[in-house]
């Protein structure tokens, strides 16, 4: 390693640690998504002191950094991602389990549709809202995460199509994965663009109207085909599940060191799997963009030359994601370049790709956590009394102590490490050389801090509706 490139380095992770300071010097409040501000009424705050944002983001940027560096004794990288502890799981057991989760899901399902439109039309104290949004989005991708992916066991849309005939055609190979891509978007432009969290029975539609795709889509190409490919809340669930400590494998449940599986070269196949985690990163970022200030402006800017609301959004959507992908993809060809390596810039884009999902966890936890702490209670009061909700006042939310915002950053943080950990494991795989393989990594992970960043700066803003939407 040569004088020149440890200078590079430094200046590396002096620029990000400056960026960091930067960021902090004006923040002292925590911000989250437009879902939770929709549930929760916006402009909640918690207080996050300025020398936290300046400690744990500049010292954490840099400890990042630091380790693409220094380890790089290859045993210790395979012994770690290696190791697993395998839990045996029967067929017979899995096929039951399956059964009653799928039966047990379609039964909440029915129940968001019939109290979404009979039930309270208030979000906070809706039995519709509470499930899909607090349960759901907030609570069941948790477990995805955290424990292991659990929707296998839980899709109801996939045995009602089994159990139809189906498989009309075949489903276009070269469409690979694009089809739940495109749907993903769908799903974030409706869940802005229209009040979900606010109008259980827009919820309600909204419902009905996916499982008919869901199973038309299903029907028409076999449920196999459609779930591997073009079921966004299948992609979905199989993408944060790969950062869960427990795999499901052919011989039961596989108890892991988190992230080891985004190591592997399975998961990621296609760019459209790279479009699909670059857009679970952006997701998330675009949903807390638009409930604070510099959102506004841009949406209110969109909107003052004469764009409609619902096209200026679109508008946001895509060319942000766009612009996230390119910075990805841009990150690829330059990895090739500084690794000086026969790999293409495609095959380095899939392999780097899966240390995303780490991001995005980190990213989602650091969105939801507090918000769905906060809304146990009303979730737990929903669940006990679906049919018959009492009045509003009983639908009551936790207050949770100031330094829970704190906790928001340390999420954000401890994505980004995971993800950058997963990268360099990745490095060493594809290079034999110790230096090549530390060059290859730098570009991914000057990606990552930017999006850290950018993650960070939005949690030091204010919340408040999202405009020509919400309030």
């Amino acid at each position: 390693m040569t004088a020149g490139s440890l200078r590079g380095r430094r200046g590396a992770l002096t620029a990000a640690l400056a960026l960091t300071v930067g960021v902090a010097a004006g923040s002292d409040v925590a911000a989250a998504s437009n879902v939770v501000s929709g549930l929760q009424g916006g402009t909640g705050t918690v207080t996050v002191p300025t020398w936290l944002f300046l400690l744990t983001g500049g010292a954490v940027i840099a400890a990042s950094g630091m380790l693409s560096m220094l380890v790089t004794d290859r045993a210790l990288l395979e012994e770690i991602h290696t190791w697993s502890l395998t839990v045996p799981e029967p067929e017979t057991a899995r096929e039951w389990l399956g059964r009653l989760g799928a039966a047990g899901t379609a039964l909440v399902l029915a129940l968001v549709v019939y109290t979404g439109f009979t039930g309270p039309q208030i979000g906070s104290a809706s039995f519709a809202v509470l499930v899909v949004f607090v349960g759901a989005r907030a609570g069941l991708t948790m477990v995805a995460y955290a424990v292991g992916n659990p929707w296998p066991a839980l899709d109801p849309w996939r045995r009602v199509a089994a159990a139809l005939p189906n498989g009309v055609v075949e489903y276009p190979a070269d469409w690979k994965r694009w089809p739940a891509v495109a749907a993903l978007l769908a799903l974030i432009y409706v869940e802005i663009v229209t009040p979900l969290t606010q109008s259980p029975a827009t919820l309600a539609w909204a419902v009905l109207g996916y499982s008919a795709f869901t199973i038309t889509g299903a029907v028409a190409v076999g449920p196999d085909a459609w779930v591997r490919n073009a079921d966004p809340v299948s992609a979905w669930f199989r993408f944060y599940g790969a950062v869960g400590p427990l795999q499901r494998t052919s011989e039961g449940w596989s108890l892991r060191a988190p992230g080891s599986r985004l190591r592997e070269a399975d998961l990621v196949t296609d760019l459209s799997d790279v479009a699909f985690v670059v857009l679970l990163v952006w997701e998330l970022t675009l949903s807390g963009f638009v409930v604070t200030p510099p959102g506004e402006t841009v949406v209110r800017a969109l909107v003052g030359v004469g764009l409609p609301p619902v096209v200026a959004y679109l508008l946001l959507l895509l060319a942000g994601f766009a612009l996230f992908l390119g910075a990805y993809l841009l990150a690829a060809r330059r990895s090739r370049e500084r690794a000086t390596t026969y790999l293409t810039a495609r095959s380095l884009a899939l392999r780097f790709a899966p240390s995303l999902l780490a991001i995005a966890g980190g990213y989602h936890l650091a969105h939801y956590f507090a918000f769905f702490v906060s809304q146990t209670p009303s979730l737990w009061t929903a669940l006990l009394n679906p049919l018959s909700p009492p009045a509003p006042p009983a639908f009551t939310r936790l207050v949770l102590p100031g330094w829970f915002g704190t906790l928001d950053i340390a999420f954000v943080l401890a994505g980004h490490v995971l993800a950058v950990w997963a990268a360099h494991a990745t490095s060493f795989d594809l290079f034999p050389g110790r230096l090549q393989a530390i060059r290859s990594q730098i570009p991914f992970i000057a990606v990552m801090v930017a999006y850290t960043m950018l993650s960070l700066w939005l949690l030091s803003l204010p919340t408040g509706a999202t405009p020509f939407v919400q309030g």
